[in-house]
C-alpha cells in the first residue's frame, strides 16, 4: 500500500474487504470485544497481544481510518482524538510532565496558542514563543535544559506563515528533542513534514481532512525516526508500573511514542473519537485529493481577484509571487497550500464587518477549511482572547480576515465577494 499516490491511499489505505466483507468501512458501534478466555483478555490489558477490548483505546472502524491517515503522512502509527485541540495536547503530554519546557511558534492557532500559554502551564509546562522566521540560532537560543519538544504549524492559521519545517527540526534535533507539526492547513496532500525532518504531526480532522464540517476530531501521527533512548524520555524508555513494567521502546520499536500516547494518555484522559465520527472522517478522505486541489485552484484566483481590487489593503497568500512566503511554499507544498486566504480591505474593522454582513452566498461562521466558503474576523472571535502584543506575535493583525474559499464555481464565488467589497466602501 505504500507504494501507492496519496489520492489512491485516500481511497483504499487501511482497509481492504475480504471475500464477501463489506465494501465500505462499517461503523463498529461497540464500546467492548468478547473472547473465549480470561487469559486472552489478560494479555490484551498487558499489551502482550494485539486486538481490541475496550474502543477508549482502539476501535475496529477508528483504526481503519489511522492507518489510513497514517500512510498518507508516512508514518508509523496514528491515533485519532475527539478534537485537534484534543491531539496537539496529548502530543506535548506524551512526553512532557510538570517542570519540563516546550519551544512553540508564536504563528499557531488562537486555541492552540491559549492550550499552551494558560492550560498547560497551569500543569507546570511552561513555553517559550518564537518568531515562525527564526533562524536556527534564535531557535537554540530560546532552547533550555528542560526543553522536551518543539511545536509549529506548517501553514498557521489564520496568518498563513510557512514555517521553515528543516530549520526547526534542525534546531529541534541538536538540542536532542522532536519537532511536533500541526499540519492542517497543508493536508498530507500538499505537504509531508516527516520528509523534511519533523518527528511528530498532529492534525484538526474537523478542517479538510472531514471536509464537509460533521465531525469534530483529530490525529497525532509518529514518524517512528525519532531516537528516544538519549536521556531525556525515561517515560519511554523506562518500566511504565501501570503496565506489569513494560518498556514502550523495546515493547514497541520504532512506534513507542504512538503506543505509549495511546494505552497510556487514551486510557487515562479518555479523548477517544466515537466510531461515527472515525466512519464520517474517512467519507472526507476518500475525497480529500480531489478537492484539494480545488480548493487551491480557487484560491489562488480569489487571491489574485483581491490583490488587484483598490478596496483592499493587502492580502495574504502563500501562493501569491508578492508573498514573503512564496519560496518557502513552494519548496514545502510545491503543488498548491490551501484554501485560505488572509485579507484586510480598507476602512478597518467596520470596512470589514460590512463586507462580512453583505456576503450572501459565503457563510460568516466560526469554522474554516470545508468545502463550502466561509470568512471569519479571527480578532473578534477566534483568537479575541489574545491582547494585541499577542496577536501581533502571532501574525494576525486586527483588520484580518480569513477567507476560506470552497469548492464552489469560481465565478459564483468571485462574483459574491466583488458585490460585498462594492457594500463595504462608503
Amino acid at each position: 500500500m505504500q507504494n501507492y499516490k496519496p489520492d489512491t491511499l485516500c481511497i483504499h489505505a487501511g482497509y481492504k474487504p475480504g471475500n464477501g466483507e463489506p465494501r465500505v468501512v462499517p461503523i463498529v458501534q461497540s464500546t467492548t470485544y468478547t473472547y473465549d478466555s480470561s487469559k486472552e483478555m489478560g494479555d490484551l490489558f498487558d499489551l502482550q497481544a494485539d486486538g481490541f477490548f475496550y474502543t477508549r483505546i482502539g476501535n475496529p472502524t477508528n483504526d481503519v481510518v489511522e492507518k489510513k491517515i497514517a500512510a498518507l503522512e508516512c508514518g508509523v502509527g496514528a491515533l485519532l482524538t475527539s478534537s485537534g485541540q484534543a491531539a496537539s495536547l496529548m502530543a506535548v503530554l506524551n512526553i512532557c510532565t510538570a517542570g519540563d519546557h516546550v519551544v512553540s511558534s508564536s504563528a499557531i492557532y488562537g486555541g492552540t496558542f491559549n492550550l499552551f500559554y494558560k492550560t498547560i502551564k497551569e500543569m507546570g509546562i511552561e513555553t517559550t514563543f518564537v518568531s515562525p522566521t527564526s533562524t536556527r540560532e534564535e531557535l537554540k537560543a530560546a532552547m533550555r535544559e528542560n526543553t522536551k519538544c518543539v511545536f509549529a504549524e506548517t501553514l498557521a492559521n489564520p496568518s498563513l506563515i510557512v514555517a521553515d519545517l528543516e530549520t526547526f527540526a534542525e534546531a529541534a534535533h541538536e538540542h536532542g528533542v522532536p519537532l511536533i507539526v500541526d499540519n492542517t492547513f497543508p493536508t498530507p496532500i500538499n505537504c509531508q513534514p516527516f520528509a523534511f525532518g519533523a518527528d511528530i504531526v498532529v492534525h484538526s480532522t474537523t478542517k479538510y481532512m472531514d471536509g464537509h464540517a460533521v465531525q469534530v476530531g483529530g490525529v497525532i501521527v509518529d514518524s517512528g525516526k525519532f531516537d528516544w533512548q538519549n536521556g531525556k524520555f525515561p517515560a519511554l524508555t523506562e518500566p511504565d508500573e501501570s503496565y506489569h513494567g513494560v518498556i514502550y521502546t523495546k515493547q514497541f520499536g520504532p512506534a513507542a511514542y504512538i503506543a505509549k500516547v495511546r494505552c497510556h494518555l487514551m486510557r487515562d484522559l479518555g479523548a477517544q473519537a466515537a466510531p461515527m465520527n472515525a466512519f464520517l472522517l474517512n467519507l472526507g478522505l476518500e475525497t480529500l485529493a480531489l478537492r484539494m486541489e480545488r480548493h487551491c485552484s480557487n484560491a489562488l484566483a480569489v487571491a489574485k481577484y483581491l490583490e488587484a481590487d483598490p478596496n483592499i489593503a493587502w492580502v495574504n497568500y502563500p501562493g501569491l509571487e508578492s508573498s514573503p512566503y512564496y519560496e518557502l511554499a513552494k519548496k514545502y507544498m510545491p503543488h498548491g497550500s490551501c484554501g485560505v486566504v488572509s485579507f484586510g480591505i480598507k476602512g478597518g474593522r467596520e470596512a470589514a464587518t460590512r463586507f462580512m454582513d453583505s456576503l450572501e452566498m459565503a457563510s460568516v461562521v466560526t469554522h474554516v477549511a470545508d468545502l463550502r466558503t466561509c470568512v471569519l474576523h479571527p480578532a473578534s472571535t477566534t483568537h479575541r482572547q489574545l491582547t494585541d502584543e499577542q496577536l501581533k506575535e502571532a501574525g494576525v493583525p486586527a483588520d484580518l480576515i480569513r477567507l476560506s474559499v470552497g469548492i464552489e464555481n469560481l465565478e459564483d464565488i468571485l462574483s459574491d465577494l466583488k458585490q460585498a467589497l462594492a457594500k463595504s466602501v462608503q
